[in-house]
């Protein structure tokens, strides 16, 4: 007997394994971003980069990453530290943490 209890069932549905959250980040920001990391690995212009490139799949090494970084820093005249600078590894990963040091630097 119920006695005024409802009966729910559940069923699991699988999730993705990996969850992809579009950022914040603006356009300009990310073509800006693009560019700098175009330069910064003398990639030619018929080679896509788009906010999904990792810099690995691009071709960088660890030196070429902080190369970009710094890059980065100059064309944005922001100070990334070494722990943010170790979380990058898309264009889109450096153009939201840019986004954010650019808005905290401004408040």
């Amino acid at each position: 007997m119920n006695q005024g209890r409802s009966t729910l069932s559940f069923t699991m549905r699988p999730m993705p394994a990996r969850l992809q959250i579009c950022c914040a980040a603006k356009k300009e920001t990310v073509d800006k971003v693009c560019e700098v990391v175009r330069r910064q690995l003398a990639l030619d212009n018929d080679k896509p980069i788009t906010g999904e490139s990792t810099f690995l799949d691009l071709g960088a090494d660890s030196l070429d990453t902080v190369e970009i970084v710094m890059g980065l820093e100059e064309e944005f005249g922001i100070t990334v530290e070494e722990d943010n600078a170790q979380s990058i590894t898309t264009v889109q990963d450096a153009a939201e943490l840019i986004e954010k040091l650019c808005s905290e630097k401004s408040a």
